[in-house]
């Protein structure tokens, strides 16, 4: 069969320019296409980076697909499903809402594809294809498929080095995912020695791990970070701020090469964080945490969610000022989002609080819930006005590390991503993302 794996255009951000839709392609789709018998045909088509060919001939379309890509997802699935195509859509969405998802594809699948995709490509050849499709029953970390990196057109792309070594996250806040009914309620890890062959695969210095939370089994992230030392390579992973609680893990990745650590504070009122569960996050510690970080010469990534029941209009001033103070090197902020399937979405909707239903609306940029302590249009104006203040000339140069080799990555980011987004999207074009990508990572290698 000609088989066809799709991702569909996301939708940006105010802040937002093609660079981060040219970011990183997808593993889900590479690891379909490694999962795929060699006696098919399949090509991979991003939107993000491409124009979708509907014209040539196919058998069957994949698509991966996320809440704010859903709407776009179902147009491009009747486009070849008038044509006779059989249609077939999976994803995180999918995984947490298929009762609503179902309706719009010949067939789900929902969680993990490594079990179920042979045999939904056999019962579609045998015309028995069913509508659902769910196997994640005593599912171990062995069973997880590298992506066929070898598909990927490094053109295309600002980063290309990105490497899963686990499935799952252990704590399921409310607004996350993993609080949903079908995702998967365990954290597994892949054999270190598979991990390292996709390093090897790839023939870089340089890696994200992209998991939901690298530090999900500690021992396993010690025994990893040991084997990869004498590589000599510079990474970057998301960890929970519990991480505070274990300043020898810190040493391990400080001794491996680590760069950046992405957490999710989310918020700095510990009433908000009890509002959704986040049980591992400690408000009190979060700046011995900053501090135990940056005394190991390692960035901090420092996510928030604005829209929290006890947040109020001064929540944003507050923030701002912890950012600055503690010299967090970059912030990414969302508006609080009710993914459909979660806890959350399920609360507020109970409260009659939902007010948009625009699933492409729903990628952390949008007010799609009434709030309970400020209005919507307070909540929208404050989350502009916290990345506007972040990243003005006067708080990046407060903000730059007093470790002296992160400075130039720091610049770069702040100034060349954020700042001046637009002009470097620009020099992308005219160049390539791959070159603009591989130049920043070179200047980041040589003065680490």
């Amino acid at each position: 069969m000609r088989i066809k794996l799709v991702q569909p255009a996301m939708s940006r951000r105010p802040m937002d320019t093609k660079m981060k839709s040219r970011m990183s392609p997808s593993l889900a789709l590479l690891t379909l296409a490694n999962l795929t018998p060699a006696r098919h045909t399949v090509v991979i088509e991003n939107e993000n980076v491409e124009k979708i060919d509907f014209d040539c001939p196919v058998d069957v379309v994949a698509i991966t697909v996320t809440v704010d890509v859903m709407d776009r997802a179902v147009e491009i699935a009747n486009i070849f499903q008038s044509r006779g195509v059989t249609v077939i859509a999976g994803g995180i969405y999918i995984t947490s809402n298929p009762e609503d998802a179902a309706e719009h594809f010949d067939a789900i699948c929902i969680g993990m594809a490594e079990k179920v995709w042979g045999n939904m490509l056999d019962d579609i050849e045998n015309g028995v294809l069913k509508k659902t499709y769910k196997n994640m029953d005593r599912f171990s970390g062995s069973e997880i498929v590298s992506p066929d990196y070898s598909r990927i057109d490094r053109r295309k792309y600002l980063y290309t080095n990105i490497i899963s070594t686990s499935r799952g996250c252990p704590f399921q806040c409310d607004f996350c995912y993993n609080s949903c009914k079908h995702m998967l309620k365990t954290y597994i890890n892949r054999p270190i020695d598979h991990v390292v062959r996709d390093i090897e695969s790839l023939k870089t210095k340089h890696v994200m791990f992209i998991d939901d939370n690298f530090i999900g089994n500690p021992a396993w992230t010690r025994d990893f970070l040991q084997t990869i030392k004498p590589r000599k390579l510079k990474w970057n992973a998301a960890v929970t701020s519990n991480i505070v609680d274990m300043p020898e893990l810190l040493d391990d990745m400080r001794d491996s090469g680590c760069q950046s650590l992405f957490i999710g504070f989310e918020s700095i009122n510990s009433k908000s964080l009890d509002s959704v569960h986040k049980v591992q996050n400690r408000v009190s510690v979060y700046e011995r945490l900053v501090d135990e970080i940056h005394r190991r010469g390692i960035m901090v990534n420092a996510s928030f969610v604005f829209g929290l029941d006890e947040d109020d209009p001064s929540v944003f001033a507050s923030t701002l000022e912890w950012i600055v103070k503690n010299r967090i090197e970059t912030v990414t902020s969302h508006i609080l989002t009710p993914y459909p399937g979660t806890k959350l979405y399920a609360a507020l909707a109970a409260e009659n609080r939902i007010t948009d239903q625009t699933l492409s609306r729903y990628n952390t940029a949008h007010v799609v819930f009434a709030p309970k302590s400020m209005t919507a249009d307070e909540l929208y104006r404050g989350y502009l006005w916290i990345y506007r203040n972040v990243y003005s000339f006067r708080n990046i140069w407060k903000r730059i590390p007093k470790s002296k080799h992160q400075v130039i990555p720091y610049l770069a980011f702040n100034l060349l991503y954020r700042k001046f987004g637009k002009l470097s999207n620009l020099l992308c074009a005219i160049l390539s993302y791959s070159m603009i990508g591989r130049f920043s990572r070179r200047i980041s290698y040589r003065i680490n």
